[in-house]
Protein backbone atom coordinates (compact mmCIF):
# COMPACT_ATOMS: atom_id res chain seq x y z
CA UNK A 1 0.00 0.00 0.00
CA UNK A 2 2.84 2.46 0.81
CA UNK A 3 4.39 1.91 -2.17
CA UNK A 4 1.19 2.32 -4.53
CA UNK A 5 1.14 5.78 -2.69
CA UNK A 6 4.73 6.77 -2.98
CA UNK A 7 4.19 5.83 -6.94
CA UNK A 8 1.36 7.79 -7.18
CA UNK A 9 2.88 10.67 -5.70
CA UNK A 10 6.33 10.28 -7.78
CA UNK A 11 3.83 9.93 -10.93
CA UNK A 12 1.85 13.13 -10.07
CA UNK A 13 5.11 14.93 -9.74
CA UNK A 14 7.07 14.11 -12.59
CA UNK A 15 3.54 15.29 -14.52
CA UNK A 16 3.76 18.51 -12.77
CA UNK A 17 7.29 19.05 -13.51
CA UNK A 18 6.48 18.51 -17.21
CA UNK A 19 3.80 20.79 -17.66
CA UNK A 20 5.91 23.13 -15.64
CA UNK A 21 8.69 22.82 -18.24
CA UNK A 22 5.71 22.95 -21.13
CA UNK A 23 4.91 26.36 -20.14
CA UNK A 24 8.58 27.56 -19.30
CA UNK A 25 9.32 26.28 -22.86
CA UNK A 26 6.55 28.45 -24.43
CA UNK A 27 7.91 31.48 -22.86
CA UNK A 28 11.15 31.23 -24.38
CA UNK A 29 10.59 29.79 -27.52
CA UNK A 30 9.24 32.35 -30.08
CA UNK A 31 7.02 31.40 -33.50
CA UNK A 32 9.84 32.16 -35.29
CA UNK A 33 12.12 30.30 -33.92
CA UNK A 34 13.42 26.64 -35.24
CA UNK A 35 12.77 24.93 -32.23
CA UNK A 36 9.16 26.27 -32.20
CA UNK A 37 8.47 23.08 -33.98
CA UNK A 38 9.13 21.17 -30.89
CA UNK A 39 5.96 23.12 -29.00
CA UNK A 40 3.77 22.32 -32.14
CA UNK A 41 4.58 19.02 -32.36
CA UNK A 42 3.81 18.24 -28.84
CA UNK A 43 0.39 19.79 -28.90
CA UNK A 44 -0.82 17.92 -31.82
CA UNK A 45 0.75 14.54 -30.91
CA UNK A 46 -1.11 15.17 -27.26
CA UNK A 47 -4.36 15.69 -28.90
CA UNK A 48 -3.54 12.52 -31.69
CA UNK A 49 -2.62 10.58 -27.86
CA UNK A 50 -6.25 11.03 -27.01
CA UNK A 51 -7.62 10.12 -30.12
CA UNK A 52 -5.39 6.85 -30.09
CA UNK A 53 -6.14 6.36 -26.89
CA UNK A 54 -9.62 6.65 -27.23
CA UNK A 55 -10.14 4.56 -30.55
CA UNK A 56 -8.08 2.03 -28.51
CA UNK A 57 -10.32 1.85 -25.94
CA UNK A 58 -12.80 0.32 -28.17
CA UNK A 59 -10.51 -1.45 -30.70
CA UNK A 60 -8.30 -2.51 -28.20
CA UNK A 61 -9.69 -2.81 -25.25
CA UNK A 62 -13.29 -4.13 -26.30
CA UNK A 63 -12.27 -5.48 -29.63
CA UNK A 64 -14.86 -3.71 -31.93
CA UNK A 65 -12.85 -3.12 -35.61
CA UNK A 66 -14.27 0.13 -35.86
CA UNK A 67 -12.78 2.92 -38.26
CA UNK A 68 -15.20 5.81 -38.06
CA UNK A 69 -13.38 7.84 -35.56
CA UNK A 70 -13.25 10.84 -38.19
CA UNK A 71 -16.93 11.02 -38.64
CA UNK A 72 -16.90 11.36 -34.22
CA UNK A 73 -13.77 13.63 -34.75
CA UNK A 74 -15.58 15.90 -37.67
CA UNK A 75 -18.90 15.95 -35.31
CA UNK A 76 -16.99 17.09 -32.09
CA UNK A 77 -15.23 19.96 -33.96
CA UNK A 78 -18.09 21.36 -36.03
CA UNK A 79 -19.71 21.32 -32.48
CA UNK A 80 -17.03 23.43 -30.71
CA UNK A 81 -16.81 25.92 -33.04
CA UNK A 82 -20.71 26.44 -33.48
CA UNK A 83 -20.98 27.33 -30.06
CA UNK A 84 -16.89 29.39 -30.25
CA UNK A 85 -17.69 31.77 -32.78
CA UNK A 86 -18.13 35.60 -31.45
CA UNK A 87 -21.69 36.67 -32.45
CA UNK A 88 -19.87 39.83 -34.24
CA UNK A 89 -17.98 37.55 -36.28
CA UNK A 90 -20.57 34.99 -37.05
CA UNK A 91 -21.77 37.18 -40.27
CA UNK A 92 -18.04 37.00 -41.65
CA UNK A 93 -17.84 33.15 -41.38
CA UNK A 94 -21.78 32.12 -42.93
CA UNK A 95 -21.58 34.36 -45.80
CA UNK A 96 -23.75 32.13 -47.71
CA UNK A 97 -26.28 30.97 -45.02
CA UNK A 98 -28.01 32.28 -42.54
CA UNK A 99 -26.62 30.72 -38.82
CA UNK A 100 -28.67 29.25 -36.74
CA UNK A 101 -27.02 28.99 -33.52
CA UNK A 102 -27.00 31.89 -32.19
CA UNK A 103 -25.02 31.71 -28.74
CA UNK A 104 -21.22 31.67 -27.91
CA UNK A 105 -20.20 30.09 -24.77
CA UNK A 106 -16.42 31.66 -24.56
CA UNK A 107 -17.78 35.48 -25.59
CA UNK A 108 -20.82 34.63 -23.25
CA UNK A 109 -19.00 33.92 -20.18
CA UNK A 110 -15.73 36.04 -21.09
CA UNK A 111 -18.15 38.98 -20.72
CA UNK A 112 -20.09 37.89 -17.37
CA UNK A 113 -16.79 36.57 -15.96
CA UNK A 114 -13.50 37.84 -17.35
CA UNK A 115 -10.34 35.65 -18.89
CA UNK A 116 -11.34 32.80 -16.67
CA UNK A 117 -14.72 32.94 -18.63
CA UNK A 118 -13.44 32.21 -21.62
CA UNK A 119 -11.10 29.31 -20.75
CA UNK A 120 -14.70 27.86 -18.74
CA UNK A 121 -16.77 28.71 -22.33
CA UNK A 122 -14.04 26.63 -23.95
CA UNK A 123 -14.60 23.50 -21.61
CA UNK A 124 -18.46 23.94 -22.16
CA UNK A 125 -18.15 23.91 -25.52
CA UNK A 126 -15.76 20.83 -25.93
CA UNK A 127 -17.98 18.90 -23.40
CA UNK A 128 -21.23 19.55 -25.38
CA UNK A 129 -18.85 18.67 -28.64
CA UNK A 130 -18.18 14.95 -26.84
CA UNK A 131 -21.82 14.76 -25.76
CA UNK A 132 -22.63 15.03 -29.47
CA UNK A 133 -20.64 13.08 -30.22
CA UNK A 134 -21.51 10.43 -28.00
CA UNK A 135 -25.07 10.80 -28.38
CA UNK A 136 -25.29 10.47 -32.13
CA UNK A 137 -23.10 7.49 -31.36
CA UNK A 138 -25.30 5.76 -29.07
CA UNK A 139 -28.22 5.90 -32.46
CA UNK A 140 -25.95 4.06 -34.83
CA UNK A 141 -24.87 1.85 -32.24
CA UNK A 142 -28.18 0.61 -31.94
CA UNK A 143 -27.98 -1.47 -35.24
CA UNK A 144 -24.59 -1.42 -35.90
CA UNK A 145 -23.43 -2.91 -32.83
CA UNK A 146 -25.22 -6.13 -33.79
CA UNK A 147 -22.60 -6.32 -36.72
CA UNK A 148 -18.94 -8.58 -35.89
CA UNK A 149 -15.47 -8.16 -36.60
CA UNK A 150 -15.03 -6.52 -40.62
CA UNK A 151 -19.10 -5.99 -41.16
CA UNK A 152 -18.98 -3.59 -38.55
CA UNK A 153 -15.29 -1.64 -39.89
CA UNK A 154 -17.57 -1.40 -42.94
CA UNK A 155 -20.58 -0.02 -41.21
CA UNK A 156 -18.41 2.44 -39.33
CA UNK A 157 -16.49 3.91 -42.32
CA UNK A 158 -19.45 4.28 -44.24
CA UNK A 159 -21.02 6.04 -41.19
CA UNK A 160 -18.15 8.41 -41.36
CA UNK A 161 -18.45 9.21 -45.00
CA UNK A 162 -22.37 9.89 -44.40
CA UNK A 163 -22.09 11.74 -41.58
CA UNK A 164 -19.36 14.09 -43.94
CA UNK A 165 -21.35 14.26 -46.68
CA UNK A 166 -24.58 15.15 -44.78
CA UNK A 167 -22.03 18.26 -42.90
CA UNK A 168 -21.33 19.41 -46.42
CA UNK A 169 -24.64 19.70 -47.26
CA UNK A 170 -26.47 23.31 -48.23
CA UNK A 171 -29.23 22.10 -45.89
CA UNK A 172 -27.10 22.18 -43.05
CA UNK A 173 -25.36 24.94 -44.26
CA UNK A 174 -27.22 27.13 -41.54
CA UNK A 175 -25.51 25.06 -38.48
CA UNK A 176 -22.09 23.59 -40.57
CA UNK A 177 -21.36 26.42 -43.31
CA UNK A 178 -21.53 23.80 -45.53
CA UNK A 179 -18.66 23.00 -47.66
CA UNK A 180 -17.51 26.21 -46.56
CA UNK A 181 -14.93 26.40 -43.07
CA UNK A 182 -16.25 27.35 -40.19
CA UNK A 183 -13.17 29.38 -38.43
CA UNK A 184 -12.85 32.94 -36.09
CA UNK A 185 -14.09 30.78 -33.55
CA UNK A 186 -11.42 30.35 -29.90
CA UNK A 187 -8.61 28.55 -30.98
CA UNK A 188 -4.67 28.12 -29.44
CA UNK A 189 -3.91 31.60 -30.22
CA UNK A 190 -6.18 33.15 -27.37
CA UNK A 191 -4.94 30.55 -24.72
CA UNK A 192 -2.84 33.06 -23.09
CA UNK A 193 -2.55 35.35 -19.85
CA UNK A 194 -1.84 38.75 -18.97
CA UNK A 195 0.43 39.72 -15.69
CA UNK A 196 1.53 43.00 -14.55
CA UNK A 197 1.72 43.91 -18.66
CA UNK A 198 3.06 40.84 -19.89
CA UNK A 199 1.47 38.22 -21.89
CA UNK A 200 2.45 34.50 -21.34
CA UNK A 201 1.21 31.75 -24.03
CA UNK A 202 -0.40 28.64 -22.43
CA UNK A 203 -1.53 26.96 -25.81
CA UNK A 204 0.91 23.76 -25.45
CA UNK A 205 -0.04 23.63 -21.49
CA UNK A 206 -3.60 23.99 -21.91
CA UNK A 207 -3.85 21.55 -24.98
CA UNK A 208 -1.39 18.81 -22.96
CA UNK A 209 -3.28 19.29 -20.00
CA UNK A 210 -6.48 18.82 -21.31
CA UNK A 211 -5.81 16.16 -23.16
CA UNK A 212 -3.52 14.15 -19.84
CA UNK A 213 -7.28 14.57 -17.87
CA UNK A 214 -9.35 12.78 -20.55
CA UNK A 215 -6.44 10.19 -20.71
CA UNK A 216 -6.69 9.82 -17.14
CA UNK A 217 -10.28 9.29 -16.86
CA UNK A 218 -10.09 6.74 -20.04
CA UNK A 219 -7.14 4.62 -17.48
CA UNK A 220 -9.35 4.71 -14.51
CA UNK A 221 -12.24 3.08 -16.91
CA UNK A 222 -10.10 0.43 -18.05
CA UNK A 223 -8.87 -0.10 -14.64
CA UNK A 224 -12.61 -0.30 -13.27
CA UNK A 225 -15.07 -3.52 -13.27
CA UNK A 226 -16.45 -1.98 -16.63
CA UNK A 227 -12.95 -2.25 -17.66
CA UNK A 228 -12.86 -5.96 -17.19
CA UNK A 229 -15.41 -6.26 -18.84
CA UNK A 230 -14.48 -4.93 -21.95
CA UNK A 231 -11.24 -7.09 -22.18
CA UNK A 232 -13.67 -9.89 -21.20
CA UNK A 233 -15.75 -9.34 -24.60
CA UNK A 234 -12.04 -9.20 -26.16
CA UNK A 235 -10.90 -12.05 -25.19
CA UNK A 236 -14.25 -14.10 -25.58
CA UNK A 237 -18.12 -12.46 -25.80
CA UNK A 238 -19.68 -16.06 -25.15
CA UNK A 239 -17.87 -16.66 -22.25
CA UNK A 240 -18.24 -13.28 -21.13
CA UNK A 241 -22.12 -13.34 -21.86
CA UNK A 242 -22.32 -16.58 -19.50
CA UNK A 243 -20.54 -15.18 -16.74
CA UNK A 244 -23.74 -12.36 -16.97
CA UNK A 245 -21.96 -9.44 -18.86
CA UNK A 246 -24.31 -7.92 -20.72
CA UNK A 247 -22.33 -8.17 -24.73
CA UNK A 248 -24.71 -5.17 -26.14
CA UNK A 249 -24.95 -2.76 -23.10
CA UNK A 250 -21.20 -3.05 -22.73
CA UNK A 251 -20.53 -2.78 -26.26
CA UNK A 252 -23.01 0.43 -26.79
CA UNK A 253 -21.05 1.77 -23.92
CA UNK A 254 -17.82 1.45 -24.95
CA UNK A 255 -18.65 2.61 -28.28
CA UNK A 256 -20.34 5.80 -26.71
CA UNK A 257 -17.24 6.48 -24.42
CA UNK A 258 -14.96 6.26 -27.06
CA UNK A 259 -16.93 8.52 -29.03
CA UNK A 260 -16.92 11.03 -26.34
CA UNK A 261 -13.58 11.56 -26.14
CA UNK A 262 -12.98 11.58 -30.37
CA UNK A 263 -15.62 14.23 -30.31
CA UNK A 264 -13.37 15.95 -27.51
CA UNK A 265 -9.83 15.17 -29.75
CA UNK A 266 -11.94 16.67 -32.41
CA UNK A 267 -12.52 19.69 -30.98
CA UNK A 268 -9.14 19.85 -29.74
CA UNK A 269 -7.62 19.50 -33.32
CA UNK A 270 -9.95 22.27 -34.31
CA UNK A 271 -8.37 24.73 -31.19
CA UNK A 272 -5.20 23.35 -33.14
CA UNK A 273 -5.96 23.92 -36.67
CA UNK A 274 -7.63 27.34 -36.41
CA UNK A 275 -10.00 26.00 -38.79
CA UNK A 276 -12.84 23.40 -39.73
CA UNK A 277 -14.32 21.96 -42.31
CA UNK A 278 -15.65 18.36 -43.66
CA UNK A 279 -12.86 17.76 -46.17
CA UNK A 280 -10.33 17.85 -43.44
CA UNK A 281 -11.86 14.40 -41.76
CA UNK A 282 -11.55 11.66 -44.46
CA UNK A 283 -11.13 8.10 -43.83
CA UNK A 284 -7.17 8.81 -44.25
CA UNK A 285 -7.51 10.36 -40.96
CA UNK A 286 -8.65 6.90 -39.03
CA UNK A 287 -6.29 5.00 -40.70
CA UNK A 288 -3.32 7.21 -38.93
CA UNK A 289 -4.96 6.46 -35.43
CA UNK A 290 -5.24 2.88 -36.65
CA UNK A 291 -1.79 3.22 -37.03
CA UNK A 292 -0.46 4.68 -34.11
CA UNK A 293 -2.29 2.03 -31.79
CA UNK A 294 -0.71 -1.05 -33.54
CA UNK A 295 2.48 0.65 -33.68
CA UNK A 296 2.25 1.43 -29.74
CA UNK A 297 0.40 -1.33 -29.00
CA UNK A 298 -2.85 -2.93 -29.15
CA UNK A 299 -4.40 -2.84 -25.55
CA UNK A 300 -1.63 -0.21 -24.02
CA UNK A 301 -2.56 3.02 -23.18
CA UNK A 302 0.91 3.87 -23.20
CA UNK A 303 1.46 2.27 -26.31
CA UNK A 304 -0.83 4.26 -27.88
CA UNK A 305 1.07 7.89 -26.02
CA UNK A 306 4.22 6.64 -27.27
CA UNK A 307 2.87 5.71 -30.71
CA UNK A 308 1.06 9.33 -31.17
CA UNK A 309 4.42 11.20 -29.93
CA UNK A 310 6.62 8.85 -32.97
CA UNK A 311 4.50 9.78 -35.54
CA UNK A 312 3.87 12.94 -35.00
CA UNK A 313 8.10 13.85 -34.15
CA UNK A 314 8.52 11.25 -37.22
CA UNK A 315 6.30 12.83 -39.81
CA UNK A 316 6.31 16.27 -38.70
CA UNK A 317 9.51 17.21 -37.77
CA UNK A 318 12.56 14.71 -37.60
CA UNK A 319 11.96 13.32 -41.43
CA UNK A 320 10.96 16.65 -42.72
CA UNK A 321 14.59 17.02 -44.39
CA UNK A 322 14.05 14.60 -46.46
CA UNK A 323 11.48 16.55 -48.40
CA UNK A 324 13.58 19.54 -48.60
CA UNK A 325 16.74 18.10 -49.69
CA UNK A 326 19.01 18.39 -46.02
CA UNK A 327 19.30 15.46 -43.70
CA UNK A 328 22.26 15.16 -41.36
CA UNK A 329 24.54 16.52 -43.92
CA UNK A 330 24.15 13.44 -46.08
CA UNK A 331 23.16 15.94 -49.12
CA UNK A 332 26.97 17.18 -49.42
CA UNK A 333 27.71 13.49 -50.18
CA UNK A 334 27.85 12.33 -54.06
CA UNK A 335 28.48 8.59 -54.75
CA UNK A 336 29.24 7.64 -58.71
CA UNK A 337 27.70 10.88 -59.98
CA UNK A 338 24.91 10.69 -57.87
CA UNK A 339 24.26 13.74 -55.24
CA UNK A 340 21.87 12.30 -52.49
CA UNK A 341 20.69 15.99 -51.68
CA UNK A 342 19.22 16.45 -55.14
CA UNK A 343 18.56 13.07 -56.76
CA UNK A 344 17.38 11.35 -53.77
CA UNK A 345 15.78 13.93 -51.18
CA UNK A 346 12.83 15.06 -52.83
CA UNK A 347 9.66 15.90 -51.90
CA UNK A 348 7.76 12.72 -50.59
CA UNK A 349 10.91 10.83 -49.88
CA UNK A 350 9.92 11.54 -46.37
CA UNK A 351 6.87 9.35 -46.57
CA UNK A 352 8.75 6.29 -48.09
CA UNK A 353 11.20 6.40 -45.37
CA UNK A 354 8.63 6.78 -42.62
CA UNK A 355 6.61 3.81 -43.78
CA UNK A 356 9.77 1.16 -44.15
CA UNK A 357 10.45 2.53 -40.24
CA UNK A 358 6.69 0.89 -39.73
CA UNK A 359 7.01 -1.87 -41.57
CA UNK A 360 10.19 -2.68 -39.59
CA UNK A 361 8.85 -1.90 -36.60
CA UNK A 362 5.78 -4.05 -37.37
CA UNK A 363 7.80 -7.00 -38.40
CA UNK A 364 10.40 -7.00 -35.70
CA UNK A 365 7.52 -6.05 -33.04
CA UNK A 366 4.70 -7.86 -33.96
CA UNK A 367 2.35 -6.82 -31.00
CA UNK A 368 3.88 -3.20 -31.25
CA UNK A 369 6.14 -1.39 -29.04
CA UNK A 370 4.37 -1.81 -26.08
CA UNK A 371 2.23 -4.71 -26.43
CA UNK A 372 -0.41 -5.09 -24.04
CA UNK A 373 1.57 -3.82 -21.01
CA UNK A 374 1.99 -0.74 -19.62
CA UNK A 375 4.83 1.41 -18.67
CA UNK A 376 5.08 0.83 -15.31
CA UNK A 377 5.06 -3.16 -16.56
CA UNK A 378 8.71 -2.36 -18.24
CA UNK A 379 10.51 0.00 -15.61
CA UNK A 380 9.94 -3.18 -13.13
CA UNK A 381 11.48 -5.36 -15.42
CA UNK A 382 14.41 -2.98 -15.98
CA UNK A 383 15.13 -2.34 -12.40
CA UNK A 384 14.71 -6.26 -12.18
CA UNK A 385 17.37 -7.20 -15.03
CA UNK A 386 19.94 -4.27 -13.18
CA UNK A 387 19.17 -5.47 -9.57
CA UNK A 388 20.25 -9.41 -11.41
CA UNK A 389 22.77 -8.32 -12.51
CA UNK A 390 24.55 -5.85 -9.87
CA UNK A 391 23.41 -8.72 -6.96
CA UNK A 392 26.56 -10.10 -5.59
CA UNK A 393 27.30 -13.93 -6.41
CA UNK A 394 27.26 -14.73 -2.93
CA UNK A 395 25.47 -18.01 -3.32
CA UNK A 396 27.35 -19.08 -5.85
CA UNK A 397 30.89 -18.70 -4.10
CA UNK A 398 29.28 -21.06 -1.25
CA UNK A 399 28.49 -23.64 -3.45
CA UNK A 400 31.68 -23.29 -5.23
CA UNK A 401 33.36 -23.96 -1.72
Amino acid sequence: MVKSKTKNLTAIMLLLVFFALLIILEQIITPTDRMNMLLVCLRQGSIFALLAVSMNLLNGFTGLFSLGHAGFMLIGATTYAVFSIPLVERYNVYRYYDYAVKISFPELLENALGGPGMILGVLISMILAGLVAAIIAFLVGLPVLRMRSDYLAIATLGFAEIIRAIFMWRGMGPITNGANPLRLFTRQGNFEITIGGNTFGLATFTIAALSAVCIFVVYLLVTSSYGRAFKAIREDDIAAEAMGINLFKHKQMSFCISSFFAGVGGALFAIFMGTVAPIQFRAAMTYEFLLIVVLGGIGSISGSILGAMLFVFASMWWLRGLDSGTFLGLENITIFGFNIGTDLFRTGFRLVVFSIIIMCVVLFFRRGLMGDKELPYYINKLKEFIASKTKPKTEAGEADA
